[in-house]
């Protein structure tokens, strides 16, 4: 959380579950949601209590929610983030269990989620897939297609063992998600808690949950494609292997691949003959998928020292093997190829007493000598600001 918000600290006489709903103007839903969340606490012999986080609720939320007996925390930080971060620092319990105020899921069976946080567990995510979607619950857009695509990105940038990844009623040690730091004050905070979760190598388990229809009239806070978006744009940033790295790879190898056939050969494809325009595009693919690696290895670096990407000893190992004066090395030794082979291009020209070339031999000189010296030029400015990240912090 920022400045602009409260930070709370559990009060006296813990419980073991808190049932966070965070609200903004759920007046229609909320005393049904209280009512089922402190009938499962009744029901089931949990010691516990309901949080409410409001988030700025207009239509007298925070007074329904103290007259049913839930207890209200007032985060002053716009953002469903927000309200969620306030909050797990203001809960008692010492686990706790959020679901949105909307009477979309169901408080009455809470079981699954307490006994897997019992037993060890410390993110258990709901699967509404296997538990059931009633109908029109879900928009089409969201079931088929972002849902999905999102939580099989997820299962690949990060290796989570999770299906429904966005599914809003989850629980968690309070202590453990605490100790992640999650900042992220809008709906992206549903990923953020995923993602690093993962990178901790804390244990997810999923158990099924229902989805019924939102009991309320008014349209949702949730904005498909705007969310949508600042979720995938989440999991990419925390992901530079996937965004930069084998992006990148493979456009060097491709681009590497090509401008070798090209420079030596004459070769056809399809009966199309491949020639220095197409080395031109080659090198070009060569250019930018250096600088894509070179980002990742940026990236990565400044997600470790700012500590929203773990640190390993392989990720180490590379990243101290990436100095500097190596990278000072091999980008002269670039250049410099660069121009030999430029000297040989101008070599044909005097050749030709300064006259008129053919474009299809020359180029075959000048476009990979003007590639090398291009990758030499990104290697020894990225070597200089990988040596900038590396600087202590200062205090103030």
């Amino acid at each position: 959380m920022d400045s602009n918000s409260t930070m709370h600290t559990p009060a006296g006489n813990a419980v073991e579950l808190t049932i966070l709903m965070p609200c903004l103007n759920e007046a229609e839903t909320l005393a049904a949601c209280i009512r089922k969340a402190k009938r499962f606490l009744a029901t089931s012999g949990v010691e516990g209590e309901v949080l409410i986080a409001d988030n700025g609720s207009t239509d007298g939320s925070q007074d329904i929610a103290r007259a049913e007996g839930a207890q209200v925390i007032e985060v002053p930080q716009k953002g469903y983030g927000a309200a969620l971060s306030g909050g797990i620092h203001a809960a008692r319990g010492r686990f706790v269990i959020m679901g949105d105020a909307d009477d979309s899921y169901d408080f009455l069976n809470l079981h699954p989620f307490v006994a897997a946080l019992r037993g060890g567990a410390d993110l258990v995510m709901g699967n509404r897939f296997r538990g059931g979607i009633a109908e029109g619950a879900m928009p089409f857009l969201h079931r088929f297609l972002g849902n999905p695509v999102l939580s099989l990105l997820g299962r690949l940038f990060f290796g989570v063992p999770v299906r429904d990844f966005h599914c809003g009623l989850r629980g968690f040690s309070r202590d453990r998600m605490l100790a992640l730091d999650l900042t992220t004050p809008g709906m992206e905070f549903a990923s953020e808690m995923v993602v690093k979760s993962s990178l901790a190598r804390y244990r997810i388990v999923e158990v099924p949950t229902t989805l019924s229809p939102a009991g309320r009239s008014r349209p949702p806070h949730l904005r498909t494609w705007r969310d949508g978006w600042r979720h995938l744009r989440f999991l990419l940033l925390h992901s530079p292997r996937w965004l930069f790295l084998l992006p990148g790879s493979l456009l060097v190898a491709t681009g590497v691949s090509g401008m070798v056939v090209i420079a030596t050969t004459r070769p056809t494809l399809g009966g199309i003959s491949l020639d220095v325009h197409t080395l031109s595009y080659a090198g070009a693919a060569v250019v930018l998928g250096v600088q894509m690696v070179l980002f990742a290895a940026l990236a990565r670096l400044l997600g470790i020292r700012n500590g929203w990407l773990p640190e390993t000893a392989r990720v180490r190992g590379l990243l101290d093997a990436l100095t500097l004066e190596r990278c000072l090395v091999v980008a002269c030794l670039m250049f410099a190829l660069g121009i030999a082979m430029s000297l040989r291009a101008v070599g044909l020209w005097v050749s030709q007493d300064f006259g008129a070339l053919d474009p299809s031999q020359v180029m075959r000189w000048v476009i990979p000598s003007v590639t090398l010296m291009a990758v030499g030029g990104e290697l020894a400015l990225s070597g200089f600001f990988l040596e900038a990240l590396r600087l202590p912090v200062a205090r103030k």
